[in-house]
């Protein structure tokens, strides 16, 4: 009780943190699906992948995401393999779809509405890729999953996440890895390896850092759009990668 002429303040709260980006294209791959397995999909890991995702979806984030195969199946390997290229390369398109079905049905079951859009055409499975239909998705709050890669061989899901995120006109593609970033050398092989917190295209392109495809770190550069490379097996890294904290390596 305040006495006579004398005036009380409520505490005034902090003003929430604004997410960095509002639309942004999310890279995953394939073997974070398998959780501790080398092969298929792990529920549990692919129903705690989906609640990070979510939270940052509430946050007003519109996210694009593309989700590599090789937990099922690696084009390239197989071709290394005397299988033949292109078939071994559309083989490892239909894997990503396995995994977008997943990760849609994990998504779904958290009451976030999303979408699988597939280069492939499969009507009877998921939407075909059509870009103008992809953007109105994000624009009602839809998380769209893009599978089938760019539905041609010999180019990686890391060039179908660069191109995706070019036609919707995301902000930055974010590749989430096994790794907190970008190294001058493989970590796991050199104990001296020092990773960066930023990086040029150039160099990563000049040095064969190989932490994209080639191709891929090209196409954002040529369009000036910046990738983040940070660590997926940090429980709350996606969130504060929208946030805009500094983490892992920033290529622009």
């Amino acid at each position: 009780m305040t006495s006579a002429g004398s005036t009380s303040k409520e505490p005034v709260p902090a003003a929430k943190a604004e997410p960095r980006y509002r639309r942004l294209l999310l890279k995953l791959s394939g073997e974070v699906l398998a959780g501790k397995g080398s092969f298929g999909i792990d529920p549990e890991r692919v129903n705690a992948l989906a609640e990070e995702v979510a939270e940052v979806a509430r946050e007003g984030v519109q996210i694009g995401l593309v989700v590599g195969g090789g937990n099922f199946f690696r084009g390239a390997a197989a071709a290394a393999q005397h299988m033949e290229r292109v078939t071994a390369d559309h083989m490892g398109m239909l894997a990503t779809v396995i995994n977008a079905l997943a990760l849609q049905d994990a998504l779904e079951k958290k009451a976030v509405p999303t979408r699988v859009m597939t280069a492939i055409t499969i009507p009877q499975v998921a939407e075909p890729y059509i870009r103008r239909r992809a953007i109105r998705h994000l624009e009602k709050g839809r998380i769209v999953i893009f599978a089938g890669g760019t539905s041609n061989p010999y180019f990686s899901t890391d060039t179908a996440a660069t191109l995706r995120g070019l036609e919707i006109h995301a902000e930055i593609v974010a590749k989430a890895t096994s790794v907190d970033g970008v190294y001058d050398k493989d970590p796991r092989k050199h104990a001296d390896a020092v990773r960066y917190t930023t990086v040029s295209y150039s160099e990563v392109l000049t040095r064969d850092l190989r932490v994209l495809d080639a191709t891929a770190v090209a196409m954002c550069r040529d369009n000036s759009l910046p990738i983040v490379v940070f660590n997926l097996t940090v429980r709350g890294n996606i969130m504060r990668m929208a946030m805009g904290e500094p983490i892992g390596t920033l290529i622009s």
